[in-house]
């Protein structure tokens, strides 16, 4: 890596933005922002975090200088973008492959997990880290941007958990780190773990282990919180017909105790839900499913409360074109003020390479769906697996896996 010049690294901090093209028939129009090279790290598997100046960040689960991962900033440069890598992971201590978002603390520096890397455990890749990403004090031009990591923790493959999946992190009031671990626990189905600040460090707790039985196993996603500190999410496997589960953890004295809301059948209602849920305002959870339903490639649903329990709708199911099991959401909607989700699908659209999509409620109760993009699978990308968010503009933005014009995935932007 050292042969590398200074005019090749300055290649990767002056990418600018590709030239749009409308594509849509309600005068939406697709961009792209940045197709990934391999030194300043390639294939993310997450969305993207904007600060409040509008420049987007995320993760790359491969490239970077060793090949191992990297964070990155897209920033403002008139009317268009500049791409900056910040920090290319080593391998070792620091993680490697990180697959799910970085999120802004409290104290403005950037969250994240690496779904490997850290340790020895875990077959000799390492078992996963949660880190902290903090700019430097007086910013100078360098290939990396000069951020310092800190590892908050390192995962050791046990009890603790190992190998966060694509799930983002998120903070309580109080300052503590929610997240999960896909495999690892007490039976090795996954955890719910918590990083409370302690003494200039981190402490590490488990909340819960799941069995891979009724009570689910393998969250793939992160958590979300409600109002009394309840964490919410989902499994992609475990429940009463092995489909995933959608569950409820409620704190009490010390300890936390689990419900299953919902277990997937793998029917019309769909199965394998990785990505995780998001509330409305009255309270009603919503998420998406990667398979089955009644199109074969996974569903959009709401989960209702009640007295009684939690009621299912399916309020979409999309159609599996062939090509793979898992066709259907990866990641997390989103809403707008209007009421509105928003989605991506990693196989489904007119070519089979994804999709990003709305759901727009009517008074009936009924949804309608468009796709606001059907990826081509060139140099517009392809297998949208991340989460997408909006601006104040209307503008969404997202990531591909693969696809763009060096075919190691891409930022893109839908403009209104």
């Amino acid at each position: 890596m050292r042969c590398f010049t200074k005019v090749v690294w300055l290649a990767f901090l002056v990418v600018l933005v590709v030239s749009t093209t409308s594509l849509f028939s309600d005068a939406q129009t697709y961009g792209v922002l940045y197709s990934f090279v391999p030194r300043a790290g390639t294939n993310p598997t997450a969305g993207l975090s904007m600060d409040q100046a509008g420049n987007l960040y995320g993760t790359a689960s491969q490239g970077g200088l060793i090949s191992y991962g990297s964070v990155y900033r897209l920033s403002h440069k008139g009317s268009s973008w500049v791409f900056q890598p910040l920090y290319s992971f080593l391998g070792g201590s620091d993680g490697a492959k990180p697959t799910a978002r970085v999120i802004f603390g409290p104290d403005g520096a950037l969250y994240g997990t690496t779904s490997q890397g850290g340790g020895s455990g875990c077959g000799g890749k390492g078992c996963g880290t949660v880190f902290i990403l903090r700019p430097p004090p007086h910013p100078a031009p360098s290939v990396f941007g000069n951020w310092t990591i800190t590892i908050l923790y390192r995962f050791q493959g046990g009890n603790d958990g190992a190998n966060p999946g694509y799930g983002d992190l998120i903070f309580d009031s109080s300052g503590n780190l929610y997240g999960t671990t896909v495999n690892g626990g007490t039976s090795g189905a996954g955890t719910i773990f918590k990083l409370a600040p302690s003494g200039g460090g981190w402490t590490e707790s488990v909340l819960y282990s799941f069995t891979g039985g009724s009570n689910g196993g393998n969250p793939y996603s992160g958590v979300v919180l409600d109002k009394s500190g309840s964490l919410y999410g989902t499994t992609v496997n475990g429940g009463a017909a092995d489909g995933g589960v959608v569950y409820k953890l409620v704190p009490s004295e010390g300890s936390w105790t689990e419900s299953v809301l919902y277990s997937f059948t793998g029917g019309a209602d769909g199965g394998l839900p990785y990505g995780g849920v998001i509330f409305d305002g009255l309270g009603n959870l919503y998420g998406g499913t990667s398979a089955y339903g009644t199109g074969g490639g996974g569903t959009v649903y709401m989960l209702s409360p009640s007295e009684s329990g939690w009621t299912p709708t399916v309020l979409f199911g999309f159609a599996n074109p062939g090509s793979g099991t898992t066709v259907g959401p990866w990641s997390s909607l989103i809403m707008d003020p209007a009421g509105r989700l928003y989605g991506t699908t990693s196989r489904d659209g007119n070519d089979g390479y994804g999709s990003v999509f709305r759901l727009t409620p009517s008074s009936a109760g009924v949804w309608s769906y468009i796709s606001l993009h059907d990826f081509a699978g060139g140099g517009d990308g392809q297998q949208p697996i991340g989460s997408v968010i909006l601006d104040a503009k209307g503008n969404i933005y997202g990531t591909t896996f693969a696809g763009g014009g060096n075919n190691w995935g891409l930022v893109w932007e839908i403009a209104p």
